[in-house]
This record gives structure tokens, C-alpha cells and sequence, in this order.
């Protein structure tokens, strides 16, 4: 089994990697902004159906591949919050975040090419954040890194430090969900180790 990842994102890759799973990546280009006052759980999900969608339809696909298709969004006080659209926005979304709690929410698409039967679901991560000073806010956003990443955050980089605790899966607040994943996977026919590639079997 080969499977083709919907997304850009170097986390959600890396992700894989370390999971012994090498992709192959194909971006989506699909429109994140079509989809507006939607709860942010279902948010998430349809961002990745579409974003599965928009891939498994091409002609570069590998036959009989399984495409990926992932959208992450922190729910903050009922609020859905993608990437930031500016330095400004993403110190604001800070300002509120710190000393707080939010979910991140990754909706999961996976389409089985040969069948066309797709499995998909949203995994919930609770995140807990520090009561980070103003200059630690500051200087975050300057670093770009918030700029790029659903909920103006990551776990896995420069952030990772104002990150208390997590309550759930913590692949999914990096972006992809493996236990998710996997449960996908079999949800369609097929065995998770069928997608380690050689070198991690070797």
C-alpha cells in the first residue's frame, strides 16, 4: 500500500516518517476560506474531505494509492482559529490563549483509490497554554513560526516550551492523529504495517 499526503505541512510529514510511513505529497490547493460558520470539529473535517477530494481525482496519483486529506483548527471559547493572517492577529489569538485552554481540532479524510470507499474523522487533543509574558508573546510572533500553523502554535517547534499539558493524542496536535489513522486504515480493508515502507521493515 503507498499512501499520498493532501498536505504541505512538514510536521504532519515528519509525523509519518517517524511512524515508517514515506509519503508521497501532493498539495491540494484547495481554498481554506470557502468554508465559514461551520462548528469548528466539523470545520476541520470537511477542510479535509475536500482537501482528500481535490487529490484522489488527479492523474498523478498512484493507482491504488490511499490519499490523506488533514485540517487542523484550535477551538478556543467555541471559536474556530485556523492559521493567523498577520503578525497582529496571531498576538491577539495569544493574548487570549495564555493561561487558558483550547481543543485542537484535525479532521481525517482517507479515500481508497482502487475502491473509492472513504473512512473519515476528527480527533480531539485538548491543549493547556502558559501564562506567557508579553515579550515571550512578542517574540514568538517574530520568530514567523506562529504565522504558518493552525492556532498560532506548535508543539513541536519554538512553542512547544508554552505548551503546559495535553490531554489526548499529542501526533494530533502536531497535525496528523496515528491511532485515528490507523483505526482509518482498517476501516477500509487494509493493515497499518502494509504502509511502513521497505527501509523501516528492513
Amino acid at each position: 500500500m503507498h499512501l499520498v499526503l493532501a498536505s504541505a505541512s512538514p510536521a504532519r510529514l515528519a509525523t509519518l516518517r517517524n511512524a515508517g510511513i514515506d509519503p508521497t505529497v501532493i498539495v491540494s490547493g484547495v481554498d481554506e476560506s470557502q468554508l465559514d460558520g461551520l462548528p469548528p470539529a466539523e470545520l476541520a473535517l470537511q477542510l479535509a474531505e475536500l482537501k482528500c477530494a481535490a487529490v484522489a481525482d488527479r492523474d498523478d496519483v498512484p493507482q491504488g494509492a490511499l490519499v490523506l486529506g488533514c485540517d487542523s483548527v484550535l477551538e478556543l471559547r467555541g471559536e474556530a482559529l485556523g492559521k493567523p493572517e498577520s503578525r497582529e492577529d496571531a498576538v491577539d489569538r495569544w493574548l487570549k490563549m495564555r493561561g487558558n485552554a483550547g481543543i485542537l481540532q484535525t479532521g481525517h479524510c482517507l479515500r481508497d483509490t482502487a475502491t473509492g470507499r472513504v473512512a473519515a474523522a476528527t480527533a480531539s487533543t485538548v491543549v493547556h497554554f502558559a501564562d506567557v509574558s508579553d515579550a515571550e508573546i512578542a517574540a514568538y510572533v517574530a520568530s514567523g513560526e506562529p504565522l504558518h500553523v493552525a492556532g498560532a502554535f506548535t508543539v513541536d517547534g519554538l512553542g512547544g516550551a508554552f505548551v503546559t499539558r495535553i490531554e489526548g493524542d499529542h501526533h494530533n496536535v502536531v497535525g496528523v492523529s496515528l491511532p485515528l489513522l490507523r483505526d482509518l486504515v482498517a476501516e477500509l480493508g487494509h493493515e497499518w504495517t502494509d504502509l511502513w515502507s521497505l527501509v523501516s521493515r528492513a
